[in-house]
């Protein structure tokens, strides 16, 4: 696994671009995305873990490019997976004018969202379920949780429960700005009982 620093130069995140080239390729516009309670290159409060309440954290973002019709949320663990990246989260659907997530998304799917998201839906994560699950490495181990957000030129409308590759197919050619913040996480080995 890379660490963090390695993402970093100058201070600037480096992002790579999630989908193929083409012929008509676009200028992808960064978006600042922020957290009241997370930051780039620091640990994540285990609220968002399932060593705490195992919740989703909240996110918010500025900086979109005009022409945003809606937004898409992806976190992920490139330390993880066969082959990488294992997915922690999608939501998708998300209104253009949306300025962030709250925290505490509903985990049921009848449960609506709340009203400043409303139309959102949540796709499938590495574990086959479409809700938001936090970090779990292995005990010890550093991993970097990267919490990707992509403006989308167009209102897709897509169906829930799509996995991670489903939603990237559907929104290639639509993605017109993206950002990411990604704290890290390290599970430390549960201390031994006093006899």
């Amino acid at each position: 696994m890379k660490p963090l620093s390695t993402l970093l130069v100058a201070g600037t995140l480096l992002i790579p671009f999630v989908g193929s080239a083409s012929a008509h390729a676009q200028e992808i516009h960064p978006i600042i995305v922020e957290s009241p309670t997370m930051q780039t290159g620091q640990p994540m409060p285990r609220d968002y873990t399932p060593d705490g309440r195992n919740v989703s954290p909240p996110l918010t973002w500025r900086n979109l490019p005009p022409g945003t019709r809606q937004i898409a949320v992806v976190c992920e663990d490139h330390g993880a997976g066969n082959p990488p990246p294992w997915v922690h989260w999608v939501i998708y659907n998300i209104p253009g004018s949306a300025r962030g997530l709250p925290e505490n998304l509903p985990i049921y799917p009848d449960a609506p969202m709340p009203e400043e998201i409303e139309g959102a839906v949540q796709g499938k994560n590495g574990w086959g379920r479409a809700v938001y699950r936090g970090p779990a490495p292995p005990a010890g181990t550093l991993h970097n949780y990267n919490f990707f957000v992509y403006a989308l030129d167009a209102e897709l409308d897509l169906p829930a429960g799509l996995t991670r590759a489903e939603l990237m197919e559907k929104i290639e050619g639509h993605i017109i700005g993206q950002g990411a913040i990604v704290p890290y996480y390290r599970r430390e080995p549960l201390a031994a009982s006093p006899r």
